[in-house]
């Protein structure tokens, strides 16, 4: 979220979110206790800690959640209709007209263009609408003490400590996916600690419902990751009868040391979708072929790299420069 987990999927803000409080486990109360201590140590008052504590209990459906994530499989071009829809789109375009003013003096102050600022608010929350209605601090405790993954939940259980006590949010609406990525830009806390913004300086980087933190902190992420302002993120092509297909593995992929200049793709074979030749930029980009070479295929550049840092997924990387072409285009 911001470093979302790559580990987690892309949809894990849109679980199910009714959860009932399970029944008292000797294991997770011995559990609780110890990262009391923990916290004690770390120096929160009892005060503090007594009442964060009382509001923690196992989840047991988000352990369920965690172990059980979706493996259907999907294809971009089904991914793309169901994350990118031509109501989605409209709601951009109408959500960046509707701040524009705020998205602007954003913009100028981070280095990174209006367009990819909405178009990660409407893929990490629906432009704010669907955030995730569990406790995170319940959330964390329940998904370290399952061990699976204890360091990482731990860790991220401490630093949404540290946000509670510097007063970013309240308690009772301190609340995220399953997870616990949090707010309309579904941070997680140790991401939340690096990169949040307090955007209209009343004090706090409230992600959950100020416009100013949310943007700011969306653009001081992709700039701190390396965003550059003046570039996009990448292009749909097609291979050419040129283009030797054995070759694809020797030069696909996302790794920095198989980033070609676009005038070293044009002669390999790589044309823009329409089979005309590539710009004549002075540009390097990857090629990547999230479903192979019978699939969607993509030159992308430093921008959708910086993207991967924030989510893994290409699928999703993919649909959030979609998103945010179509929202330059404004259809």
């Amino acid at each position: 979220m911001m470093l979302v987990l790559s580990s987690l999927p892309t949809n894990f803000s849109h679980a199910a979110e009714s959860e009932q409080q399970d029944e008292v486990d000797p294991g997770f109360t011995a559990y609780l206790g110890a990262l009391r201590v923990e916290a004690e140590e770390k120096g929160y008052s009892a005060d503090f800690l007594d009442k964060a504590f009382a509001t923690i209990s196992l989840r047991k459906k988000v352990v369920k959640a965690d172990k059980n994530q979706p493996e259907r499989k999907l294809t971009l071009d089904s991914y793309l209709s169901t994350r990118v829809p031509d109501w989605k789109v409209k709601q951009a375009i109408d959500k960046l007209a509707e701040h524009n003013d705020l998205l602007e003096s954003v913009s100028k102050q981070y280095g990174v263009q209006k367009r990819f600022i909405v178009a990660l608010w409407g893929n990490e929350s629906n432009f704010g609408r669907i955030q995730g209605n569990h406790p995170v601090l319940s959330s964390l405790v329940s998904l370290a003490y399952d061990g699976r993954r204890e360091s990482l939940f731990k860790k991220q259980f401490f630093a949404a400590l540290q946000i509670l006590s510097e007063g970013h949010v309240e308690l009772e609406a301190f609340k995220g996916s399953w997870a616990g990525a949090m707010g309309q830009s579904q941070f997680m806390p140790s991401s939340f600690l690096s990169y949040a913004v307090d955007g209209n300086g009343d004090g706090k980087k409230d992600i959950w419902s100020e416009p100013a933190d949310v943007f700011a902190s969306i653009a001081n992420y992709l700039s701190k990751e390396g965003w550059k302002g003046r570039e996009t993120w990448g292009r749909q092509v097609k291979l050419s009868d040129k283009f030797d297909l054995s070759l694809l593995n020797q030069y696909s992929g996302l790794s920095k040391s198989k980033m070609l200049s676009l005038r070293a793709w044009q002669n390999l074979g790589v044309t823009r979708f329409d089979s005309t030749a590539l710009p004549s930029v002075d540009i390097k980009a990857s090629l990547i072929l999230p479903d192979g070479a019978k699939g969607r295929i993509y030159l992308v550049y430093n921008n959708f790299h910086t993207l991967m840092r924030w989510n893994r997924s290409q699928y999703f990387g993919v649909s959030v420069g979609y998103l945010a072409d179509r929202i330059r285009k404004g259809s």
